[in-house]
């Protein structure tokens, strides 16, 4: 039976600030058949490497407009998706349908269906919840990480800031994505703030943005808690790439304290680059810290 779907139109999308990146679609995943998937696609397709940028809650593509140039720059291919439920990708309207492996097997067929190898995974908030999952299940596919503000979640709480989280997000239904991200990033304009929420006209495009808080495997019975146990097990002993850790100090959910957690599950992960005056969307100081983990990498000078 076809899942029901809404789609933001295309005018949505006509005028943001500095997101001058061509739609790329999707609409054969399997089992994701008739929905259609955006993902930019910038540099050379016959790029050495690949950087499969991720992002999370309630945001979407346009998060990463500062770090894609700088990554083109290194001569790389960059894969930047949408998640079913944001951005320019189809929004089923059902919030029960949102579930953990319905997106990350989202993920996993995008991975497959692009081919990408070689890949630098970019991930933060949910880009990680789900990303961090997917490496052990395709290992000769992924060679670094660049990995900010986010956790693996195993069964139990990220902590107070969290339950705060999902308790307001609970009271917004029909969520002022533009209002939200202002509040938690203050240097953004006014332009920058309503791009984040050019996706979602209005609350039926928002049951994506909805059920995330209440996906998060704070519970050691829910979806997710296996995959993401056997993750933290592999990233902690079978993972051998490079890795760079970026900290927004000011995030109240996922800050210092739940990235000094993570470090510490990463194998080989050295002392992050602390972002003292970002918060939760790091991404928003994008440049220097895409910079900073090329430069470490050799990959520019």
């Amino acid at each position: 039976m076809p899942i029901e779907a809404v789609r933001t139109p295309d005018e949505h999308f006509a005028t943001l600030p500095d997101y001058g990146f061509a739609p790329n679609y999707v609409e054969t995943l399997t089992g994701y058949e008739g929905l259609r998937v955006h993902y930019l696609d910038e540099g050379p397709k016959d790029a050495d490497r690949t950087f499969l940028c991720l992002h999370g809650q309630p945001t979407w593509s346009f998060l990463y407009r500062k770090m894609i140039p700088v990554f083109v720059e290194s001569g790389a291919r960059v894969i930047c998706p949408d998640w079913l439920g944001f951005g320019r990708s189809d929004k089923p309207v059902e919030d029960d349908l949102y579930t953990f492996h319905f997106h990350r097997n989202m993920m996993v067929a995008l991975v497959e269906a692009l081919d990408l190898k070689n890949i630098t995974l970019v991930c933060q908030d949910w880009g990680g919840i789900l990303g961090l999952t997917i490496p052990m299940d395709m290992p000769e596919r992924f060679e670094r990480l660049i990995v900010m503000n986010t956790a693996i979640p195993v069964g139990q709480t990220p902590g107070e800031g969290f339950e705060a989280w999902r308790a307001y997000n609970r009271t917004q239904p029909d969520m002022d994505v533009a209002a939200l991200m202002q509040r938690a990033t203050p240097i953004l304009s006014a332009a920058e703030a309503a791009a984040y929420a050019a996706p979602f006209p209005d609350q039926t495009y928002k049951a994506g943005v909805r059920r995330f808080p209440e996906l998060v495997m704070t519970d050691p019975d829910m979806d997710g808690v296996e995959t993401a146990k056997r993750a933290a097990e592999w990233w902690s002993n079978d993972w051998r790439g490079k890795s760079f850790m970026a900290v927004g100090v000011q995030d109240p959910v996922l800050g210092p304290n739940q990235m000094q957690d993570l470090q510490a599950t990463i194998s080989g992960c050295p002392d992050p680059m602390m972002i003292e005056e970002a918060g939760h969307f790091v991404q928003e100081w994008g440049a220097p810290i895409a910079r900073a983990a090329l430069t470490k990498w050799g990959d520019l000078s």
